[in-house]
């Protein structure tokens, strides 16, 4: 019976766990009994701009995953106009980013026997990243992101953007047919240097023009979206000199149009042979994208929120990543994110609602049934599209992906955010980025265990008027036999072992008999610092030494009780007699608990020898017992 209420109670608060917080299927029910023509026009302005950017980015993204255009345009729209639905954020634009792309490429360039089926392989990867983002939303795992240092995503985003950049170089120069798969970055760079004698100068050119009228543009006009103008204005020109052969821009290369089969929805097939296999060789990357895809969502929401006046709902926005990415495989599309650079246009256009991002979701979508049937017109539009020209501004995009003051501030605040900083880009120069950040991760989660893993212990003294005060090292203690140890920080498992080490270098002092230790601030025991606390107590019964728990609150009370260390605690007390070695704080009177737990002592020592006094309120008169 006592095992089954055990279960019971452990049962209770699983189920709390749950409830407190707890994500909503719906959230968007609420703003849409409250919506009106107002919001409407609002977030159909807004729809608009937004469409502009997003397709245009879905055609790069895709380009830098090395995809094909219409895993970029699916993912664009359908994620635009499901993560809506579960958000928390209502400006959130979700689609295919620099950083989950590019991750995607890095994959299957270390892994070539993959690479040649990732027509089968990418919904499962997007449908695993859904169900990762899912399940981490609903164990609230995103409230554990804030201990991830903003130093990974800092360096994590600027070694992906020397990547990128060196990759797209090789579209740029036109070179890519002299260059092996590069597996690393030393490896790309090498096989540019070796190719810049084959320079295609007519490639060059376009990428060159690309990008100077792109930073014209936006020089000129800085808020008009600048990166579809751009792209659709070279494509005009320079595509349709490729397209009818015009020389020298005749045989250029450019984009293959997709048709109306390829938006045929590509569902994962989880009934063939082998889909263990590789349902295994994709986890760690799948892992990866939904953790780098939440931490961006996240980073991203919150961002936003802090110009709107909004209040972030990370699980809930995480949550929202999983179920777009779960639509987005089924879709046929790429992985999904965050969108900084469409969110933030979606906020300065004036949207309202979430209602925008799913109106510029059904734009996107109607785009991409317009770019399928110019085929069947004859204008083959993604045809006209040059890859010199889009990897030119691809190149832009990554430039822009450096934040000098972001990296500044990281590497000047303190040592360990430079050292996390500083590791993760490297880690992004030599492994695979599916493995570089979770090195960063590694490091940055280290460095913050060390910091937290050392709980502040100090030996307290009783002073004349009856405060309780640090004990100087002059000073003789009140009560020889005596030492009062004051606890304060966290006793999770990372601190048991200095916790248990200090208070037994404390116990090594001869004189001490009994050691009183104050709880009030300690906080988050776990397991394993229930278990040093109960080595300690019964090395100390070994040695014929005593152990008094004083401040405990009802947490620490509870966690002591449940695991049964309290009864090791008490174990000698007369429980009749009302003995006992446990004495929980109050409120009121915080001294109160330290107060009885010295009466113990002295009965433990047989010695009523010392007059104990208690400071318990600053405006009223001092009490003596």
């Amino acid at each position: 019976m006592k095992l089954l209420r055990k279960i019971r109670r452990t049962g209770r608060g699983v189920g709390n766990h749950f409830v407190e917080q707890h994500v909503r299927l719906l959230p968007f029910m609420g703003p849409l009994r409250r919506y009106d023509l107002e919001k409407l026009r609002h977030d159909s302005h807004a729809a608009v701009n937004v469409t502009l950017l997003a397709v245009s980015q879905a055609i790069a993204f895709a380009a830098i995953a090395g995809l094909p255009v219409v895993y970029g345009v699916l993912c664009t729209g359908v994620a635009a106009l499901v993560s809506p639905i579960f958000a928390a954020s209502r400006h959130t634009v979700m689609g295919p980013t620099n950083a989950t792309a590019f991750m995607l490429f890095s994959f299957f360039s270390v892994n070539p026997g993959l690479a040649s089926r990732w027509s089968e392989l990418i919904p499962l990867l997007v449908l695993m990243v859904g169900l990762f983002a899912t399940a981490g939303a609903l164990l609230r795992i995103a409230d554990l992101m804030q201990y991830v240092s903003r130093s990974v995503l800092v360096g994590y985003i600027s070694g992906a953007a020397v990547l990128i950049i060196a990759n797209q170089l090789t579209h740029l120069l036109g070179v890519g047919a002299h260059i092996g798969d590069a597996a690393s970055l030393v490896s790309l760079v090498a096989g540019l240097v070796k190719a810049l004698p084959h320079t295609d100068w007519v490639t060059l050119l376009i990428g060159a023009a690309t990008l100077g009228g792109y930073y014209g543009w936006k020089k000129w006009r800085p808020r008009w979206p600048v990166f579809a103008i751009t792209l659709v204005l070279a494509s005009a020109l320079f595509g349709t000199l490729i397209r009818f052969q015009i020389p020298p821009f005749a045989g250029a290369e450019t984009f293959t149009n997709y048709t109306m089969q390829d938006l045929a929805p590509r569902v994962p097939d989880l009934m063939r042979d082998g889909i263990f296999n590789d349902i295994s060789a994709l986890l760690g990357v799948a892992l990866a994208i939904a953790f780098l895809a939440s931490l961006e969502n996240t980073l991203m929401a919150k961002a936003i929120a802090s110009r709107s006046g909004d209040h972030a709902d990370v699980n809930q926005d995480m949550f929202s990543v999983g179920m777009a990415n779960i639509a987005s495989a089924f879709a046929g599309g790429m992985p999904a994110s965050g969108s900084l650079t469409r969110s933030v246009l979606n906020f300065e256009s004036g949207a309202r609602t979430r209602f925008a991002s799913m109106f510029a979701g059904l734009l996107s979508l109607g785009l991409a049934v317009l770019i399928a049937a110019s085929v069947d017109w004859g204008v083959p539009l993604i045809a006209y599209i040059p890859k010199a020209a889009l990897a030119a501004l691809v190149i832009a995009l990554a430039l822009s992906l450096f934040n000098i003051r972001n990296i500044r501030i990281c590497l000047r605040s303190t040592t360990d955010d430079s050292v996390v900083l500083v590791t993760t880009f490297v880690a992004t120069m030599l492994a695979p980025l599916h493995v570089a950040i979770f090195i960063g991760v590694g490091v940055s989660i280290s460095l913050f265990l060390r910091k937290a893993s050392k709980p502040h212990l100090v030996e307290y003294e009783f002073s004349d008027e009856g405060e309780l005060r640090e004990m100087g090292e002059k000073r003789k203690r009140p009560i020889p036999a005596i030492s009062i140890v004051h606890v304060e920080g966290d006793l999770f498992f990372g601190a048991s072992e200095l916790f248990r080490t200090q208070i037994q270098r404390t116990v090594s002092d001869p004189a001490i008999q009994v050691i009183i230790l104050r709880l009030k601030n300690a906080r988050h025991l776990d397991a394993t610092s229930v278990m040093a606390l109960e080595d300690l107590i019964r090395f100390m019964r070994e040695k014929g030494l005593h152990l008094i728990v004083s401040g405990a609150s009802r947490d620490v009370y509870r966690v002591l009780k449940h695991s049964g260390v309290l009864e090791t605690l008490q174990n000698g007390c007369n429980r009749r007699a009302g003995e006992t070695n446990l004495f929980l704080g109050s409120p009121r009177n915080p001294n109160l608990s330290t107060r009885s737990a010295l009466k113990r002592a002295q009965q433990l020592l047989g010695s009523e020898k010392a007059d104990i006094r208690i400071f318990y309120d600053p405006n009223q008169a001092k009490q003596t017992s």
